[in-house]
């Protein structure tokens, strides 16, 4: 049994964005683990493990435009089955 069920993929398309500002904001307010955080002002890269994706979503919709989303179930892959 995996502690974080999902796996979080997206990019992060806005102005003045701040990859140190977006990693404390995670630490300080999701359980999960594995992330990274990088880009420049203009473009975010996000990956990370949760049991909550659809918050990392709703933030990443609320620090700029979210695109190129992917939202793994690893417990269904470690199992064999499609996630």
């Amino acid at each position: 049994m995996l502690e974080f069920k999902y796996d979080v993929q997206l990019l992060i398309e806005g102005h003045g964005l701040d990859e140190a500002r977006i990693s404390e904001y995670f630490d300080r307010n999701f359980k999960g683990d594995c992330l990274l955080a990088v880009g420049d002002e203009d473009l975010i890269k996000i990956h990370f493990h949760t049991n909550e994706a659809w918050k990392v979503l709703e933030y990443g919709a609320g620090v700029g435009e979210i695109f190129d989303i992917v939202v793994e179930d690893m417990d269904r892959q470690a199992r064999g089955l499609k996630g």
